[in-house]
């Protein structure tokens, strides 16, 4: 038996690279997946291509977003995975606005979403994923205030976890950080490119010494494994790379 049938999940920007791997492995286990992003040209071909998913084309910066797509698709797994891709350049090559845009999507998205969560509120037992990275452990200097955003978003786990608790909500919130840069999505050849020239290498080169590349598989099995497995249902921050999911041991309790 498929281990999310009967299940509903909406996954936030789910329409190209990690995102669409996650919509297809939570399709594959049997769940009823809405698929959320900007671009109707990928959203219908995702819907073709892969059968019990349906889509919303939507702006995770606009106000209603996060309330109009919880009422509507009422997730038993929330997938929050939309992000800008930042602008590749040292601190002070950059205008306020390029430094800050991540915090505008990234943040903005998991700040709405999370406080919608709570408020409708999402059914106890329902789970919300966050998708970081990798770079709020350790910096990203060529990206503005990524780091800084994906951290947030970490963060923004606790807090809420913190509030479900409290208001015996029964929901749980995890942040999932990738850790390692991956040529499979627009972000990681962006990221790739920009670090590999700043180190004077090709971009093959650069990302080989990462070992075996990490997927939109990889990441989508993360989710179905943090979701179902018992070895990953304690502990608000987990890392994937392409050997697979680990507890981050240094994640920090939140102040009473």
């Amino acid at each position: 038996m498929r281990r999310f049938a009967g299940k509903t999940a909406a996954v936030v920007g789910g329409s190209r690279g990690f995102g669409e791997g996650i919509v297809r492995a939570l399709a594959s286990e049997g769940a009823a997946v809405w698929a959320l992003g900007r671009e109707a040209t990928r959203l219908a071909a995702l819907k073709q291509s892969v059968a019990g998913v349906q889509t919303l084309r939507a702006d995770v910066t606009e106000v209603n977003t996060a309330p109009e797509t919880l009422r509507a698709t009422r997730p038993d797994i929330l997938v929050l995975n939309a992000g800008a891709t930042p602008t590749m350049a040292p601190v002070h090559q950059q205008s306020w606005e390029q430094f800050a845009r991540t915090w505008e999507t990234d943040v903005h998205m998991t700040f709405a979403f999370g406080k919608e969560a709570l408020l409708q509120p999402l059914a106890p037992g329902s789970t919300v994923l966050i998708i970081s990275s990798g770079a709020a452990i350790g910096g990203s200097p060529l990206s503005g205030a990524y780091a800084g955003a994906k951290r947030m978003q970490w963060l923004l786990a606790q807090y809420l976890q913190r509030e479900s608790d409290a208001l015996e909500r029964g929901i749980r919130f995890v942040a999932l950080l990738p850790n390692q840069i991956s040529a499979a999505t627009q972000l990681g050849r962006t990221a790739a490119a920009a670090y590999s020239a700043a180190q004077g290498l090709s971009e093959e080169a650069f990302l080989a010494r990462m070992g075996a590349p990490l997927t939109p598989e990889h990441v989508g099995s993360a989710v179905v494994a943090l979701v179902t497995e018992p070895e990953y249902q304690r502990g608000l921050v987990l890392r994937v790379t392409s050997q697979g999911v680990a507890a981050f041991e240094g994640q920090a309790a939140v102040p009473a």
